[in-house]
């Protein structure tokens, strides 16, 4: 495999599950851990187990049947959040503790009433007793994204020499453009002098469409982690969608990055976390939505009857999705009404093509999509008139 590998630290059981309505019980948390298990991602965010008694007991049985992946449970920069993140990953093959605080001077003042160097000494306390569980502690600085760049590095490096071997940079709120982001990384990596020990994780929001883009401008910039949801799922406008991320480095070789996720499952998966969380996907969600390989246009139909790359840079069974539909609607052309015709088992000429158009933009005009019935109903009623005009 080629380039640099970067970690899938998948949320959708923690991050995922915040958004109203998508609540899951343990049985359903432990069926998508060991479908995201083998869908290939390297670290699974189990749930916040000082949350909730259920929270605590999913984390448990996520830790005690996950035999390859990392089980992760998320605590604040509190001990006894850590000492539950710690107790509930007891039987885990692969433990992670994850804790951090927030470093941006609008949750320093606003919402700990507390200076720098107080949530600085905090930081570096969490670390501390997450070592007591686990040597792999990812440490978050909540609202990185707004944190000034100085002091953020402080922060790391004093975490980092603490024990936290990943660090996760949040854009908690969606905020940055994917320059700034990718910006912010880059100077993590180039003024903290331990960076070497540790690794960068991209946790962006999509508050303002940008959560991919962000996290795609962060491992090019050097992070080697992205933390992400199947569907994009997550808090406000959602997480980072793990299909996309996974997606845009597989089709941009030139990165020179790879991940070990098994692309043909994600559409699989899509409808799986769509079902138990009773969350629709849109259908024009990249990937993994109803419309991603759907081709309405008579321009587009066209090129791609001709060449299916023309307007396909990914075919669909390489995502797991089903096969590139042709859809009729009155901006589709001749070409895409003879292949639909042909799917049907109607062989008809150019001529015969040319006077069943109009009759089918006749039909068009009056409905959002020509489906098989009309089309028969049309190729029958042609036959027909063909044989009294023979």
């Amino acid at each position: 495999m080629p380039g640099q590998k970067i970690q899938i630290f998948d949320t959708t059981l923690r991050d995922g599950e915040q958004v109203p309505g998508c609540k899951l019980v343990t049985s359903e948390k432990l069926e998508l851990a060991l479908q995201l298990e083998e869908l290939g991602v390297d670290i699974i965010e189990a749930g916040f187990p000082i949350s909730s008694p259920g929270d605590f007991n999913s984390v448990t049985e996520i830790a005690k049947l996950i035999t390859k992946a990392t089980v992760c449970a998320l605590s604040r920069a509190v001990e006894k959040d850590i000492e539950a993140a710690g107790l509930a990953l007891k039987f885990a093959k692969r433990p992670r503790i994850h804790t951090g605080i927030g470093t941006s001077d609008s949750h320093i003042k606003a919402k700990f009433n507390a200076t720098r160097e107080e949530i600085l000494e905090r930081a570096i306390q969490s670390v501390k007793w997450a070592r007591k569980y686990t040597d792999d502690i990812e440490f978050y600085a909540e609202d990185a994204g707004r944190t000034d760049n100085d002091y953020l590095a402080r922060v790391v490096e004093a975490v980092i020499k603490a024990g936290a071997t990943v660090v996760n940079i949040p854009d908690t709120t969606g905020y940055c453009l994917p320059q700034q982001y990718g910006d912010k990384i880059a100077y993590l990596i180039n003024n903290v002098p331990n960076i070497d020990k540790a690794i960068l994780s991209c946790h962006c929001h999509n508050d303002l469409g940008l959560a991919t883009a962000n996290s795609i401008a962060g491992v090019i910039a050097g992070a080697r982690q992205i933390e992400c949801t199947i569907n994009g799922l997550g808090e406000r406008a959602g997480n980072t969608a793990l299909e996309e991320v996974v997606m845009v480095i597989k089709q941009h070789k030139e990165l020179d990055l790879y991940t070990d996720i098994k692309a043909p499952l994600l559409n699989p998966i899509s409808r799986k976390v769509s079902d138990i969380m009773r969350m629709n996907v849109q259908p024009n969600k990249a990937i993994v939505g109803s419309n991603a390989f759907s081709h309405s246009s008579g321009i587009h139909q066209d090129g791609f009857l001709k060449d299916t790359t023309t307007y396909e840079i990914i075919a669909p069974e390489e995502v797991g999705a089903d096969s590139s539909k042709i859809v009729l609607t009155a901006r589709s052309g001749r070409s895409a009404l003879a292949f639909r015709f042909q799917k049907l088992n109607f062989q008809f000429d150019r001529n015969d093509v040319d006077a069943l158009y109009q009759q089918f933009l006749l039909v068009a005009d009056t409905k959002k999509e020509v489906e098989d019935a009309d089309l028969e109903k049309m190729a029958l009623a042609h036959q027909q008139n063909s044989l009294a005009t023979a």
